[in-house]
């Protein structure tokens, strides 16, 4: 049995080649089914997510790759010899490394985003409900899972924020204890302040109140957030009642002035005012990061954070990497072991069969044994038998250590040859 997968990423392909290839999801059982009817296929997975396309697939040896890639190509009106340059193709232990990342989150455009192994586990969900995964691919995937955990128990990898709007909510979260409860002022109606309002509702935020210079968009996204519109010339009146400000507006001058925080802070009553100002130019004067109780940080402040995560995250991507090389010697390990089976259990069978034929004739010579005596006969030959075919299982499983498996097959064939076992016994 042997492991190959073909895909397409971010990394190798735009986004018009992966949107081709891309199945809808009601698709893919089918797809599946037409997978392993192929020749030589036997099992199969498809993650299919915004950012990657592929295949995985446990074959036998005469699979053609060259059919798989037609495969993934058909019916989506695209030619494999000019898919072909955006294709990567890794087969056994290198497929096996690779899915590996791709689950740890190592090949991911943002490392350490853990979104990537929800999709893995919703493909292999979809394998085994259309029936296209057997021991292989199941023994596989169930390690990946665990590959994944094992990073990020043992690896801070997804632990720093890595984007704008997730450092500011992070750094909320050192001001304040808990999130829980807060209420949190929009101003303005940036990207990056509408991703952090996500992030901070998703850490419990309940309220969310939006100033635009135009109230119908800020209508419009206080809507989504289940919240309340309001005016700029509004922004003094309610700025003691919020915990939290996000300002992300075009204007040319500071809409929050250090005057307001002073009167808001008042109204507050020593309870902290967090404000991130992620404009330029910037929403908030800079005097109010003076006043005793506003903490102000803006867009270089964040951006420094952010970079400085990211260089958190490759020392720790360097940790992943090498718990993913460990596992990845366990499970071909274990797959080596797979193809030893057969074998073992014919050399077994056989030696079964000749001592229990050898017992038979022998009895007939002894008619006169009590059953006590027959019994102990037999333990006497199962024991004899089981330490004379010891030795050679032991070097059956020791081939399929750390073996190619060009030289795997090799033994095996020369202990088939030794004790005459039948060849369908060895593959």
């Amino acid at each position: 049995m042997k492991l190959q997968l073909i895909g397409l990423s971010h990394k190798t392909a735009p986004l018009e080649v992966r949107e081709c290839l891309a199945p809808p999801p009601e698709a893919v059982p089918g797809e599946l089914h037409r997978l392993v009817a192929l020749p030589g296929v036997r099992e199969a997975v498809m993650v299919s997510t915004c950012n990657r396309v592929e295949v995985l697939a446990a074959t036998e040896d005469q699979a053609d790759q060259a059919e798989l890639i037609g495969w993934l190509c058909s019916g989506r009106g695209q030619a494999p010899e000019l898919i072909g340059e955006h294709l990567y193709r890794y087969q056994g232990a290198d497929a096996v490394r690779h899915l590996f990342r791709v689950a740890s989150s190592l090949d991911s455009m943002v490392v350490g985003e853990p979104q990537i192994l929800g999709q893995i586990k919703e493909a292999y969900r979809t394998a085994t409900d259309a029936g296209t995964t057997r021991t292989v691919l199941n023994r596989l995937l169930h390690k990946t899972f665990q590959v994944a955990k094992r990073v990020r128990s043992e690896t801070n990898i997804g632990g720093a924020a890595v984007s704008i709007s997730f450092a500011a909510v992070e750094l909320a979260k050192k001001i304040f204890d808990s999130l829980e409860g807060l209420s949190a002022l929009v101003v303005g109606a940036g990207e990056m302040a509408e991703l952090a309002v996500e992030h901070l509702m998703a850490q419990g935020v309940s309220k969310v109140q939006v100033a635009n210079r135009t109230l119908e968009r800020a209508v419009e996204l206080a809507q989504g957030w289940g919240g309340h519109a309001i005016s700029l010339e509004d922004l003094g009146a309610v700025l003691g009642d919020v915990d939290i400000v996000i300002a992300s507006t075009g204007s040319p001058q500071a809409v929050i002035t250090a005057k307001m925080a002073r009167k808001a802070l008042k109204a507050r009553r020593g309870r902290p005012l967090f404000f991130i100002d992620i404009a330029v130019p910037r929403d908030v004067e800079s005097a109010v990061g003076e006043l005793d109780g506003c903490y102000l940080y803006d867009i270089d402040d964040l951006t420094s954070v952010v970079e400085a995560n990211r260089a958190g995250r490759a020392v720790e991507a360097g940790q992943a990497e090498r718990i993913v090389a460990e596992e990845v010697v366990k499970f071909m390990t274990w797959l080596a072991g797979l193809d030893a089976v057969p074998t073992i259990s014919a050399l077994a069978a056989k030696a079964e069969e000749i001592r229990t034929a050898e017992v038979a004739r022998t009895l007939k010579d002894l008619s006169e044994l009590s059953p006590d005596e027959i019994a102990a006969l037999d333990r006497l030959t199962q024991a004899l038998v089981k330490k004379l075919v010891h030795d050679p299982i032991m070097f059956i499983k020791g081939a399929s250590h750390g073996k190619s498996p060009d030289t795997l097959r090799q033994q095996l064939a020369l202990v088939r040859r030794i004790f005459n076992l039948e060849e369908n016994g060895g593959k």
